[in-house]
């Protein structure tokens, strides 16, 4: 617990923390402020229904989680990547095992730092968006009367702690990269091209594609396994993963990221 509390510490006074979880933020704002403006401005009634649903409770609860879950995703990739290459560029992983401590314990440890964040960062961005759609409902005039529905709120803890578990797999594959090629630059660029490369792979190969890390990661608080489902933020016709499923995929990942971080970290050469 010392040196998990000692990396807590340490990740505290990182930028990339804040300017992360502002990004996540701000991007989550302008999302809702343009869903906000297009139901109050739509001159179509099935489109500005649509955007209406966000603002509506108390489906707004899931679609907020699917948000702050889309546009997270791609940030906990590169805060993964940023807080594992500056242990490689600023020579701190090359002091800790100076000093005695174990690589795979000290890679552990400091993922375990950077997943409690990155799962932070989603509930405090969850409240922030539940907060910002109730004030959007205000200004459009819906009915506030499902805010409290006991259904939906009995359902929040699960699903956030899906959505906690997809966005610690995409941070954990985000650390791995940028283990393995020793640098923030290079794990940050990666990380960024396989999310995309997936996304639009997956308009070609969907059956295929949606073992792959992020389509799982999507899939995790999906409410249905077939249909038209959200990728990274875009509407890909074809199948998903069952959300249980999606759950046994995502944490594959997570341990293949993790061990792969791990045995890198034991094998490479950090003397000089």
């Amino acid at each position: 617990m010392r040196l998990f509390r000692a990396n807590l510490r340490k990740l505290v006074r990182r930028p990339a923390t804040y300017v992360t979880f502002v990004l996540l933020v701000g991007l989550l704002a302008l999302v809702l402020v343009a869903v906000v403006a297009g139901s109050r401005q739509s001159t179509d009634p099935d489109a500005a229904l649509a955007a209406r649903l966000f603002v509506t409770f108390p489906d707004a609860y899931e679609l907020v989680l699917a948000m702050v879950l889309g546009i997270g995703g791609l940030l906990a990739v590169t805060y993964g990547a940023a807080i594992a290459g500056s242990e490689w560029t600023w020579g701190t992983l090359k002091a800790a095992v100076a000093r005695g401590e174990s690589r795979t314990r000290y890679t552990v440890l400091g993922y375990a730092a950077v997943a409690a964040f990155a799962c932070l960062g989603l509930l405090a961005a969850f409240l922030i968006g539940v907060l910002a759609a109730a004030g959007g409902a205000i200004v459009t005039g819906v009915s506030l009367d499902g805010v409290g529905d006991a259904a939906a709120l009995g359902r929040l803890p699960e699903q956030l702690l899906r959505a906690g578990l997809a966005l610690s797999m995409n941070a954990a594959l985000g650390f791995a990269i940028a283990t393995i090629a020793r640098s923030q630059l290079a794990g940050i660029g990666v990380g960024i091209g396989l999310f995309f490369a997936e996304g639009l792979a997956s308009l070609f190969l969907p059956e295929v594609i949606k073992w792959f890390p992020f389509a799982a990661s999507a899939a995790v608080t999906s409410g249905s396994a077939s249909g038209s489902v959200a990728v990274q933020g875009e509407t890909v016709t074809g199948s998903s993963l069952d959300p249980n499923l999606a759950v046994v995929v995502v944490s594959c990942w997570l341990v293949a990221s993790l061990v792969a971080s791990a045995l890198w970290t034991e094998r490479a050469e950090i003397g000089g």
